[in-house]
């Protein structure tokens, strides 16, 4: 049974409308990288655009006691493949220029 849990778990990431719309960014899930982020809360729809040295991520939450934060890093976890608990906000908390850490210890 755990068995079939795993495959259709998997098998639902991989076909998710959400995953196969963000960049893959993968090549950040190491422990030290930092991430300059452009953020834009209450937008019409969450995604992830990648510019010159530059991530611009869209939310649709509000930025109000930290949803928009907590948003951004499920979002951008969600496309470098790892647990939102593995991004660190270093910088940034109230304003849409964001520097966030990634920990994978």
């Amino acid at each position: 049974l755990r068995d079939r849990v795993q495959v259709c778990c998997s098998f639902a990431f991989e076909r998710h409308p959400l995953r196969k719309s963000l960049p893959d960014l993968s090549a950040y899930a190491q422990t030290g990288i930092r991430l300059n982020l452009r953020v834009t809360p209450k937008a019409a729809q969450n995604r992830i655009v990648v510019e010159e040295g530059l991530l611009r991520v869209y939310v649709t939450q509000a930025p109000d006691s930290g949803k928009a934060n907590r948003a951004v890093l499920k979002l951008l976890a969600q496309a470098i493949g790892i647990a939102p608990s593995c991004l660190t906000l270093i910088r940034g908390e109230t304003d849409r220029n964001k520097v966030v850490g990634v920990n994978m210890g």
